[in-house]
């Protein structure tokens, strides 16, 4: 019967926090998608080109640098110092993006590292833990969600801390960037900064939440099983 109610707190949570965020991820995608803001932002440099000059700036140039075609969502890997542009050339949002993901590679070294090594823990004792409740090895399988639960809190705190900071200062960096390579006019400028304004108002929240969601689902899952097992 715990675990049941466990189950329902859990969904009436992601329900709640999902309107109360306002969490709408085809909304954020629409916003992303402005022709006269992506032609404002074609005259700037190649993404690599662009993430080199965002690290000689940071005072950061040991940065390894890919781009990758495929691969929907940039991102700054800790353990190998590198950076992973995704296929964004043709969008606006792409100066503010890779000004995030530069920021990361500037952040305190060991929170970044701290994060990374963490993060494989977390999700290897999700599915290790997954997989003795299944096979009915566990000795007290609430103490198992308890620590879970802890080793969560951990998890959000050191990666929303991470993103938080990128976030907040990436729009600051972007702006910077233009005015220094006096492409667009202040106008022009003004314009990209207002469509970033416009998706970090919807995209803060909803890292948030995504984030959130994420341990709640993981919970749900580990809940579900130990209901049934």
């Amino acid at each position: 019967m715990d675990f049941v109610i466990i189950v329902v707190v859990i969904l009436i949570a992601i329900i709640v926090l999902k309107y109360v965020f306002s969490c709408k991820l085809k909304k954020l995608k629409k916003l992303g998608e402005d022709e006269e803001l992506d032609n404002l932002a074609s005259s700037y440099p190649s993404n690599v080109e662009m993430c080199k000059e965002y690290l000689k700036k940071l005072k950061n140039e040991t940065v390894k640098i890919e781009e990758n075609q495929g691969a929907e969502a940039s991102l700054y890997i800790a353990i190998s110092n590198k950076i992973l542009i995704a296929n964004i050339q043709k969008s606006y949002t792409r100066i503010q993006t890779i000004a995030h993901e530069c920021l990361h590679s500037v952040q305190d070294r060991k929170i970044l590292l701290f994060n990374f090594i963490f993060s494989n823990i977390y999700l290897l004792y999700f599915i290790i833990t997954a997989i003795l409740i299944v096979f009915k090895i566990l000795p007290s399988k609430m103490l198992f969600l308890n620590i879970f639960l802890i080793l969560s809190l951990v998890y959000y705190m050191v990666r929303i801390f991470l993103e938080n900071d990128a976030m907040i200062r990436a729009r600051y960096l972007a702006k910077e960037y233009m005015e220094e390579k006096k492409i667009s006019s202040q106008k022009e400028i003004e314009k990209l900064v207002a469509g970033f304004d416009k998706i970090n108002k919807i995209g803060m929240p909803y890292i948030h939440y995504y984030f959130f969601a994420g341990i709640l689902i993981k919970m749900l899952i580990l809940s579900i099983l130990c209901w049934i097992f």
